[in-house]
């Protein structure tokens, strides 16, 4: 097992980077992938211009990538928005402008994955309320997933990095999966497990794998410390990858981590006999 039985999705927006974005998709085609992600491209608006959203669809369909996931409208990424899920006002009032144009551009391209993130806590704002702010947005995301045949995904972020954030944890990521399948009862909210930021917040990492990986609708991966390709730090990616297939995940694995630049290879530790696989 290993690297060579999974099947990798490129994640668009952390590599590929020296590369404008409508070049990106023909990018991961030519090194040899043919599934990509995308955070929320457009840092700027929820709801941007048809023009913007065709080209980057047209973009997507001529390089022959499939798009597997889309994260709806989350400020900017990586810094320090974090998401606007449990923000009351007018971030709560853009991400919810975004959710119908996330899902119609994900389903025109048959994406079966959108990510939600839950968003910072705020000075002055009760958590309860935003929690339950928080779960009436998520429901409605999931709702808008399950109309293009998607699933819901919710994931925990590290504290180091996000220290605003309330889901630094498995357990914590998955409870609110579970509130909201049942408040809409569709049963769609899938946990997105992100490696990189469990080993970040400490997590024993096996331990998370054998309790949540039957709630798991998505794995990305990035080593740690410094968020580089696997291999450029200390975690044990391919031991873990096989912890995860051997506790029955079968689904696509997110490369989400940060580009080398335009002069050197990200994918130097995947052979290209691999790549086909995806």
């Amino acid at each position: 097992m290993g690297f060579a039985d999974q099947r990798f999705t490129v994640n668009l927006s952390i590599l590929f980077t020296e590369l404008p974005l409508l070049e990106r998709p023909a990018a991961a085609a030519a090194a040899g992938f043919s599934a990509v992600e995308l955070w929320w491209p457009w840092v700027d608006s929820p709801t941007p211009e048809r023009s913007r959203l065709d080209a980057l669809k047209s973009a997507i369909e001529d390089a022959g990538v499939q798009l597997t996931g889309l994260n709806f409208y989350a400020g900017q990424l990586p810094g320090p928005d974090r998401g606007a899920l449990s923000v009351p006002g007018e971030e709560s009032a853009r991400f919810r402008a975004n959710v119908p144009a996330a899902a119609e551009f994900a389903g025109s391209l048959g994406c079966t994955a959108l990510n939600a993130l839950y968003g910072n806590r705020v000075d002055g704002v009760d958590p309860g309320a935003q929690d339950a702010l928080a779960l009436e947005n998520l429901a409605l995301a999931a709702r808008a997933a399950a109309r293009i045949g998607a699933i819901l995904l919710v994931e925990a972020l590290n504290a180091p990095e996000s220290p605003r954030y309330p889901l630094v944890s498995a357990e914590a990521a998955v409870g609110v999966v579970e509130r909201v399948n049942e408040a809409t009862g569709l049963d769609n909210a899938r946990f997105l497990m992100d490696l990189y930021h469990l080993s970040m917040n400490g997590a024993d990492l096996p331990q998370v794998i054998a309790e949540y990986t039957d709630r798991t609708g998505h794995v990305q991966i990035a080593d740690d410390p410094g968020r580089g390709a696997p291999g450029t730090g200390a975690l044990p990616l391919e031991e873990l990858l096989d912890r995860l297939a051997k506790a029955g995940y079968g689904g696509l694995v997110g490369l989400e981590y940060k580009s080398p630049g335009a002069d050197a290879d990200p994918f130097t530790w995947l052979p290209s006999s691999y790549r086909a696989r995806t």
